[in-house]
């Protein structure tokens, strides 16, 4: 049976990981090293870095950190924020990142998902897609969520995948840092119209939220940041969740 993975977002800013609300309002939290550390030892399956502001001084020392990272962590790590080529990429997985997340440039130049996938392989490729809902349409946004696009989110993820992303990182703005749930319709339709991996992000309140965008929305993982720093609940008790509802999960130490 294919085991659900439980990932630990951390959004880096200045070298140290923040959180917001909507991605803003943003406060500090503590040392990203640190915390990756942390999460995996209380069982986390992945961690994603991401840089949140996104420009070059900013990505230099979100590298910087991602390879002290690296060389503690054993689970799988993820960079995003501020890729714009394939050589970004390819300096992400030489800082030692398994996985890097595109957004706003596979937006504004689709191709860099082809040439990134044709290079490092789709399985280190990930298209990270925002969307907000305006009406029964889930719009996609750039920029952190300050750009409307034209996009669709589900026509988009089925483009991403097209043009070779092997994961889709979906974020709900709606949701973000609102800890009401997950967006199930938006993930439940993005899942069932790809065949690739989706992670559901934007909205963990509960161990049962993640429980729920899981076994309802239909996503092979779920991303949770702000309830495990603020200690709401554990990776622990939101994989005892999961294991109660009968979902296959990676035991925790």
């Amino acid at each position: 049976m294919l085991t659900r993975r439980v990932i630990v977002c951390l959004d880096v800013q200045g070298g140290r990981v923040v959180k917001g609300v909507q991605f803003v309002q943003l406060r500090d939290v503590g040392d990203p090293v640190a915390l990756a550390e942390r999460y995996e030892s209380e069982g986390a399956d992945e961690i994603v870095f991401l840089d949140i502001s996104a420009s070059a001084e900013e990505r230099a020392t979100l590298l910087d950190v991602a390879r002290r990272t690296a060389e503690r962590l054993f689970v799988p790590l993820t960079i995003g924020g501020g890729v714009r080529t394939v050589d970004d990429v390819g300096r992400a997985l030489r800082a030692g990142a398994d996985k890097v997340s595109i957004n706003s440039a596979g937006v504004d130049r689709p191709e860099v998902y082809t040439e990134s996938a044709y290079r490092f392989g789709s399985q280190c490729v990930v298209a990270s897609i925002d969307a907000r809902w305006e009406g029964d349409v889930a719009r996609v946004y750039t920029k952190g969520g300050r750009a409307r696009t034209g996009l669709e989110a589900v026509s988009w993820a089925q483009e991403c995948v097209r043009r070779g992303a092997g994961e889709i990182l979906l974020t709900s703005i709606d949701r973000d840092g609102a800890r009401t749930g997950y967006d199930l319709a938006l993930t439940r339709a993005v899942s069932a119209a790809v065949d690739v991996p989706v992670i559901a992000s934007g909205g963990a309140g509960t161990a049962a939220h993640v429980r729920d965008a899981i076994v309802d929305g239909g996503a092979d993982a779920a991303l949770v940041a702000g309830i495990l720093h603020d200690g709401l609940t554990t990776v622990g008790e939101i994989k005892r969740s999961l294991g109660d509802a009968g979902v296959a999960v990676r035991a925790t130490a």
